[in-house]
């Protein structure tokens, strides 16, 4: 028989229940625009590379169908925004509930290496190029800096909680220094998904403010707090991992015909 506090709880509950597996799929979906527009419509439809700012901007006001694209590749810019507070979740997810760190980071390595060169297709139409590292880089050094929080953590007071900081400071000073994607937003949103992941009601409404740094993130916070806890099994866990660089190797490929 239910009591009154059973069915106020479960009033409380979310009405949506979202899995593990649900919110990889929706981070794989929002991402795929990203990189559509970043690839496919900037480099393969408008050839921004070819362009001073300037020349730009009077490209688009002169022509109306640049401009129709140059929109929708903000839109779908837009669209991808939503997928980096659900990656950032499901890493600390994901650290909290492997049973070995070092092969869970080795596995994120090699995939990160893996997508290295399709990402500098992808961006650039080069096979090699130094200046943006793609996002799974990110991941790896936001998982460094998780393992080092944790580390940190028997140390009470002050003192701790400055080395926590330290940690995180320096974890959004390599992504800088390595112009990793998404990178100063990833690292805080680890950062607070962590810290905080005994008040789940607080890292979700203080990720959603971080996610203002990509205007649209926000919005995923409501499947975050649906997030039921379950990892969900219908999908290999590799065909996540394999989905990053194949979409990337996709995207350059017709970004390169268009073109």
């Amino acid at each position: 028989m239910q009591t009154a506090s059973d069915n106020k709880k479960k009033r409380r509950r979310p009405h949506l229940r979202v899995t593990g597996e649900v919110l990889k799929l929706y981070g794989c979906a929002t991402m795929l625009f990203y990189t559509l527009s970043m690839s496919v419509i900037q480099n393969g439809l408008l050839h921004v590379g070819s362009y001073t700012p300037d020349a730009l901007r009077a490209a688009l006001a002169s022509d109306r169908s640049l401009m129709l694209m140059s929109s929708w590749a903000s839109l779908f810019q837009l669209i991808g925004g939503l997928s980096i507070p659900v990656f950032a979740f499901l890493l600390v997810e994901g650290f909290q509930n492997t049973r070995s760190f070092s092969r869970y980071l080795g596995r994120m390595v090699c995939f990160a290496l893996l997508s290295e060169i399709p990402y500098d297709y992808a961006m650039t139409g080069k096979t090699f190029d130094l200046s943006g590292q793609n996002a799974l880089i990110t991941l790896c050094l936001c998982l460094v800096m998780l393992y080092g929080l944790r580390l940190l953590e028997a140390k009470k007071g002050a003192v701790g909680r400055l080395m926590q900081a330290a940690v995180v400071l320096a974890a959004a000073l390599w992504c800088s220094l390595l112009r990793c994607a998404f990178g100063l937003c990833s690292v805080l949103l680890c950062a607070v998904y962590y810290l905080l992941r005994e008040r789940n009601g607080a890292r979700i409404l203080i990720g959603c403010a971080i996610s203002l740094l990509y205007v649209t993130g926000p919005i995923s916070g409501y499947a975050l707090w649906s997030y039921s806890g379950e990892r969900g099994d219908r999908i290999p866990p590799v065909a996540f991992y394999l989905f990053y660089p194949l979409h990337l190797i996709v995207c350059g490929l017709l970004a390169a015909a268009i073109a």
